[in-house]
């Protein structure tokens, strides 16, 4: 018993659990801040262009039966604006930086000298000649 409890005990403490459960409560977090922007900023936008920020009430009746289409083009409208807003404002910067992070460790090349200076050194080595 003591063998399966140290098992169970390695198991819950590894490192790579750990991360896993720390991503995520991050990305939860994350979840919460992306919704909030595209429900309090972005779907009032929405509201704004198209009269609401909803369109649940668009509906089609059959033969008493309902069907909510308007709540499906809500549905695809919030998921292109939390698309384009974790594109815009988490992609885009991290590529950036990413990109500028790569240039620094790269090192850029110097600028080829000017033809100038290289004329100059070459009348230089031969005078010294």
């Amino acid at each position: 018993m003591t063998a399966l409890l140290k098992e169970f005990r390695d198991f819950a403490l590894k490192g790579n659990l750990i991360e896993l459960g720390t991503a995520l409560v991050l990305a939860l977090a994350f979840n919460t801040l992306i919704n909030s922007m595209v429900d309090h900023i972005l779907m009032p936008i929405v509201g704004i262009i198209f009269g609401e920020p909803s369109f649940d009430r668009l509906t089609w009746t059959i033969n008493d039966s309902v069907i909510y289409y308007g709540s499906f083009i809500t549905n695809v409208v919030t998921f292109v604006l939390v698309a384009a807003a974790i594109f815009f404002f988490v992609v885009k910067p991290y590529n950036e930086i990413m990109d500028r992070r790569r240039s620094g460790e790269a090192g850029e090349e110097a600028p080829p000298e000017p033809e100038e200076i290289t004329l100059l050194k070459q009348i230089a080595e031969n005078t010294a000649r």
